[in-house]
């Protein structure tokens, strides 16, 4: 049984009296321990895609069914559990809390769900040494790099021990340098801790990188398999020229 499975999936906004069709028909299936990119340009649906995935948004039409729950009929507060005790995010621009230390940071979620906090201190303490923060506990997020607040809201991702960590463009206000660290970190959790990402992107680093990408343009998949891998290594290497 796949983790996410959706069937039809249609996603439109009215903006005045202009209809928009963001997703338009989307057949999608991802299994559990997949490092996964959904490839597009802005604009092409990417973003909604995993916003209706990660219960941030509804589908207008279709099956959205996670973990073998069919959601596209749940109301939103049963969709905010479902969020917060299964799905991890990872955005570009980090969203970190400036007044809270990177301890603070990464327990945030687990504190709404009402976890106990001994616990819970012992498992940000290890989630932070895993993705190389251990001496960074007590820093404000304007104390660190670009980077290290990256691994910081990764830290916040998996430290709800999520079943898919979503990560939304993460590598786009990040250098060469530290975007491939970033991607490095990712993979290593995924093969290690077989954690499930599913990232949207644009970025030809990432989608060297990745064990599947998917296509979308137009709100349409038009890839939905194992992608030419030469394909995106080629594209990767022209963006490094």
């Amino acid at each position: 049984m796949a983790l996410v499975e959706l069937v039809g999936i249609t996603k439109s906004y009215e903006l005045g009296r202009t209809v928009v069709h963001a997703l338009n028909g989307v057949d999608l299936q991802v299994e559990r321990g997949e490092f996964t990119v959904v490839m597009g340009p802005s604009g092409s649906g990417k973003t909604t895609l995993l916003n209706i995935i990660g219960c941030l948004d509804r589908a207008t039409a279709g099956t959205f069914r996670f973990d073998g729950e069919e959601l596209g009929d749940r109301d939103f507060n049963d969709l905010a559990e479902i969020r917060n005790r299964k799905i991890g995010f990872i955005f570009q621009s980090f969203n970190l809390i400036p007044v809270l230390n990177v301890t603070e940071n990464i327990e945030f979620p687990c504190l709404i769900r009402g976890d106990p906090k001994k616990a819970l201190r012992e498992r940000v303490r290890q989630v932070a040494e895993e993705v190389g923060l251990g001496k960074f506990l007590a820093h404000k997020p304007d104390e660190l790099s670009g980077g290290q607040r990256q691994r910081v809201a990764i830290a916040r991702a998996l430290v709800t021990q999520p079943q898919v960590v979503l990560a939304d463009e993460p590598t786009a206000n990040l250098d060469s340098g530290t975007s491939e660290q970033i991607i490095d970190l990712m993979l290593e959790l995924n093969a290690k801790e077989n954690v499930t990402f599913l990232f949207s992107t644009h970025d030809p680093r990432v989608m060297a990188h990745a064990r599947r990408v998917v296509h979308i343009a137009d709100g349409r998949l038009v890839d939905g398999t194992d992608s030419g891998r030469a394909e995106v290594a080629a594209v990767a290497g022209m963006g490094a020229r």
